[in-house]
Parts: C-alpha cells; sequence; structure tokens
C-alpha cells in the first residue's frame, strides 16, 4: 500500500481537512444554550483525520507489459497506530507528547489507480485531558509534533500489510473564532 496523503481537521471545523493540524486543546463554545458570547463554554473535541490510499505493485513488470493488481492484491484495513514524536528527541509519552494509541479502521484498497480515502480519530479527547496537553489550556505553549499513522491490514491471501504516513500536529490553545 501507498500513503498518498494524510489531512486532519480540528475538532470544532470536523469537514475542514488540511496537510496539518493546529489541535487547540480547548474550544470556548457559544452554542447551544447555556453557551454564549458573554458566557462561553470551555469544550474539549477529537479531531479527526483522513488518509488516502492505493495498492502499490512490487512487481510492476516492464513497460511494454505492465503488471495489472488482482483481486489477490486487493488490501483489507483491519486497525491503525497513532505514536507522537517531537523534532527536539523529547519524546516521553504522557511528558513531552501524548500517549499513541491503536483504533479501529475500514475500508479494502484494490486498485492501484483508484484511491480508497479513510477516516480515523487522530486525536482523542482523553489525550487532551493528560499531561502534557492538559497544561496547554493555560501555560500558552505550543507543542510541534510529527505523528505517525500506521496502517495495518491483510491482503485476500492472508499476508500481513502495512504502511506509515506522517502528519505534522502543533498542539496549543489557539483563540477560537466561531
Amino acid at each position: 500500500m501507498i500513503v498518498n496523503s494524510i489531512q486532519a481537521a480540528n475538532g470544532n471545523k470536523p469537514t475542514q481537512f488540511l496537510t496539518f493540524l493546529l489541535s487547540d486543546v480547548v474550544t470556548n463554545v457559544t452554542s447551544p444554550a447555556p453557551c454564549s458570547v458573554t458566557a462561553p463554554c470551555p469544550t474539549v473535541f477529537n479531531d479527526p483525520g483522513q488518509a488516502t490510499l492505493v495498492l502499490g505493485m512490487k512487481d510492476v513488470g516492464t513497460p511494454g507489459a505492465p503488471t495489472t493488481p488482482t483481486s489477490n492484491n486487493a488490501v483489507t484495513l483491519l486497525r491503525y497506530h497513532v505514536n507522537y514524536r517531537r523534532a527536539d528527541g523529547r519524546n516521553t509519552p504522557g511528558v513531552d507528547v501524548p500517549y499513541g494509541f491503536d483504533g479501529a479502521v475500514n475500508g479494502t484498497v484494490t486498485s492501484t489507480s483508484s484511491p480508497v480515502t479513510v477516516g480515523f480519530n487522530l486525536v482523542r479527547h482523553d489525550a487532551k485531558a493528560e499531561s502534557p496537553l492538559a497544561q496547554l489550556v493555560s501555560n500558552g505553549v505550543v507543542i510541534s509534533t510529527l505523528a505517525d499513522v500506521t496502517f495495518y491490514g491483510t491482503d485476500q491471501v492472508g499476508n500481513e500489510v502495512s504502511v506509515t504516513g506522517t502528519i505534522q500536529i502543533d498542539f496549543g490553545n489557539f483563540g477560537d473564532t466561531q
């Protein structure tokens, strides 16, 4: 498999996907009641991700006789793993970066030319309530990370397949706009 792209959306705008994520650790919402402009409600959202995947053939054949995938080559996705890391090397989960986690994902990648897009949870609610993200609510610091997202599956004859893509995530308490 090949990861064509990984995108993410801020949880309070879950349909606006970008190639990087400014993950707001708390968002002040002004509706529904009792939330208002004068009394906003602090709210935590998970941040969704989406990945676009295609098949890549190990043996591509020759220019005059390229190899095409058969139904045996189709890969059924089963789960994914997110691991956060920082460029400065400070990578202790729960201290420097959020804890990594596993999640379920479903989809079948069947073609080298027809991409499949799958959705997944990139930043969990729980991560924003745990160290080190919980401290960002009041301290004004931004933590810049890279999230490695590994997708696991099997082809139709039982071979395990995995592929990893990476996306940048900056965690902080960013200004809220409604």
